[in-house]
């Protein structure tokens, strides 16, 4: 099943939602995992029409994040959990000693938009870290339909548009089943 358009709430299009843009796109790029995105939909759909939310666990490098696994975690949100999350502090502590020595981090935080865009909001940009990434899930009518990432610009005052990717492990499983056909 397609989703035809994605409702697009009216604050989304106020001043206080297109200020949290940055028109410049991020030269960063952010590798996901087909396992890590089929999880975060997954989520995102179980959980609809609230906010599903979680961990982005991989690498940080120059060019930008590698993420091998998307965590769900818990949304403590109990009275605004149709448009808000907040993530579980402890759930966040365990993952981060889990991989402690591990090669790997928390290197950002998903989230899903019940009937609404995958644009941060101004609640998402006070509550964001420099050098994280932000993917936002769009779930519409029960159903993901689109997921984009975000960082925080070079001034820390906007979301910049930063492009998915299929992550490297991915794209080489690919070439290799495309090799091996007849």
């Amino acid at each position: 099943m397609q989703v035809s358009q994605i409702p697009e709430p009216e604050r989304f299009r106020s001043q206080d939602y297109l200020n949290v843009l940055d028109d410049v796109p991020a030269v960063e790029r952010c590798r996901v995992t087909a396992a890590a995105m089929q999880s975060m939909h997954a989520s995102a759909a179980r959980h609809y029409p609230l906010e599903a939310c979680g961990l982005l666990l991989g690498k940080l490098n120059a060019t930008g994040w590698d993420i091998d696994e998307a965590r769900e975690v818990e949304n403590l949100n109990t009275e605004r959990a149709a448009d808000r999350f907040i993530l579980d502090p402890q759930a966040y502590q365990a993952v981060d000693r889990e991989l402690a020595g591990s090669g790997r981090e928390i290197i950002g935080i998903w989230h899903s938009h019940p009937d609404c865009p995958a644009k941060p909001s101004p609640t998402d940009l006070s509550a964001a870290w420099d050098g994280f990434a932000y993917i936002i899930v769009s779930t519409c009518q029960g159903i993901a339909a689109d997921t984009r990432c975000w960082a925080l610009n070079d001034s820390g005052e906007r979301f910049a548009a930063v492009p998915i990717e299929a992550s490297l492990a991915d794209k080489q499983a690919q070439e290799s089943t495309a090799g091996a056909r007849p």
